[in-house]
């Protein structure tokens, strides 16, 4: 997977019934974050699309075969009702709508063997698919 598609890279979910914020023994956990390695790729990213004052814009929208997908892209500033997560000076937009179904995931950057990209470790998710649809 190259640079370029690693922000089109969109995987399906099928989410619970109940989307309330996950919780980490009685702690409240972050609406969205980064692994370290995530942070650092999309640091880079911004740098070289011009746009390190802007973030990552992630998104859950209808589609794939669990009935959502994920969406990613590159936005130069938040909307105005955006959720913006900052973490290791990367900003991260979310739509009110799709913050209940991120809640508490961690955005990982994953380089393998299979390829590369962003992978999505959801809690709310009670399945996945990785057909790509």
């Amino acid at each position: 997977m190259n640079e370029d598609s690693i922000l089109r890279e969109a995987a399906t979910l099928g989410l619970s019934s109940d989307t309330s914020p996950a919780e980490n023994n009685g702690e409240e956990v972050p609406a969205l974050s980064l692994s370290n390695q995530a942070a650092s790729k999309l640091k880079e990213t911004l740098k070289k699309e011009g746009m390190a004052a802007g973030g990552l814009r992630v998104s859950v929208v209808d589609g794939g075969c669990s009935g959502f997908q994920y969406s990613l892209g590159l936005d130069a500033k938040p909307r105005e009702d955006d959720i913006v997560v900052e973490q290791s000076g990367v900003r991260l937009f979310v739509d009110p709508v799709s913050q209940q179904y991120v809640h508490g995931t961690m955005l990982e950057y994953v380089d393998g063997l299979h390829g590369a990209g962003f992978r999505f470790v959801n809690p709310n998710a009670v399945r996945t698919c990785g057909c790509g649809t």
